[in-house]
């Protein structure tokens, strides 16, 4: 044990985060997600909901200042449906960790899949919200 790293974030989690570089990806995979079949590391964070991963990866995990958008939400598949929640919990989430607002870019489903497949990771979880995936690029300090 170590203190002050949450119980959340287990040793191969933050393996992964220690071990990723200057734009590296890591995409946090809902529970629909096809994590298996898409990650080239797969590290499995069953029982656990992204809002609850996304705050203790914040505290050690800084965004990409040098793109744009450092985080990637995957769109809805119909641009009618109104947004999901859980993208104004994601935004404040980011907001609270950063200080700022983190701009967020949207992404098609099926490009998502693609990019997830070039992630450095992904990050299997037990989010039940739809369109609750989520991708982060990894900056410097």
């Amino acid at each position: 044990m170590l203190k002050g790293i949450p119980t959340n974030l287990s040793p191969e989690l933050f393996k992964i985060l220690m071990e990723m570089g200057h734009g590296d990806e890591i995409v946090l995979a809902d529970g629909n997600f096809p994590a298996s079949s898409n990650a080239k590391r797969l590290v499995r964070a069953d029982g656990h909901d992204i809002p609850s991963l996304l705050e203790s990866i914040m505290k050690f995990f800084p965004l990409d200042t040098f793109v744009e958008a450092p985080v990637k939400f995957m769109e809805t598949v119909d641009p009618n449906e109104p947004k999901p929640p859980i993208w104004k919990v994601y935004q404040n989430l980011l907001t609270e960790a950063t200080g700022t607002k983190v701009e967020i870019e949207y992404v098609d489903r099926f490009e998502f899949y693609n990019q997830a497949r070039e992630a450095y990771a992904i990050l299997a979880t037990s989010e039940s919200a739809l369109y609750g995936n989520v991708i982060l690029k990894k900056g410097v300090i």
